[in-house]
């Protein structure tokens, strides 16, 4: 073999070397290896968006409306069970019950309908027609009872008129009657009874 070839064959091997030295390293130029990440959790659905169709979607209360709207909002606001519809059930049911409970003389019933004022009154009234030996009035019929006001005070008691017209009767009379209920409850009591804390009579 030549010298020529042995100096050739030698700065082969040199440049070969020299390649992959340079080849089988990373340079800045290479891009970085890609990462996998895993993805986000997907944030929780509201009731709209998981809703089935034929399912019973969570309902919104109606405004209320009319003069004393202002004011069952606020007894909504803190007793959300509060309802117009069946206050006023509950309103014609004591109203009946009252005046039953006044006409036979039976003040352990009028006791867990009225407040000690109320009481107090009617107490004095049927020891009254007692003495005179009068016939009571009877309710005939109760011809409609509306809420026509309502309110929250600063401690937390809630005030609702009720506008009655009923007819009563004695036996021999009948009367026309137009009355005005307030009812009253604290908001802070568990409670849910609402109490006769006043009766005026309407024009």
């Amino acid at each position: 073999m030549s010298i020529d070839l042995i100096i050739l064959a030698a700065i082969a091997v040199f440049v070969i070397s020299r390649l992959y030295a340079v080849l089988g390293q990373k340079t800045g130029a290479e891009p970085p290896a890609r990462r996998y990440r895993e993805a986000p959790a997907r944030a929780p659905q509201n009731d709209e968006d998981t809703a089935v169709e034929g399912e019973d979607r969570p309902r919104i209360r109606p405004a209320f409306t009319g003069p004393a709207a202002a004011g069952m909002e606020a007894i909504a606001a803190v007793d959300t069970n509060f309802a117009p519809d069946d206050f006023v059930k509950g309103a014609r049911r004591a109203y009946e019950m009252t005046v039953g409970a006044f006409a036979d003389g039976d003040r352990d019933t009028l006791k867990s309908l009225v407040d000690d004022d109320v009481m107090e009154v009617y107490t004095a009234a049927i020891a009254e027609r007692e003495a005179a030996g009068t016939e009571p009035m009877r309710l005939v019929r109760l011809r409609q009872a509306r809420i026509v006001e309502a309110s929250v005070d600063d401690v937390k008691m809630a005030r609702v008129m009720v506008s009655f017209e009923s007819e009563l009767s004695d036996g021999d009379n009948l009367r026309q009657a137009k009355e005005i209920w307030t009812f009253k409850r604290s908001l802070n009591s568990q409670d849910p009874n609402w109490l006769l804390d006043e009766v005026e009579t309407a024009s």
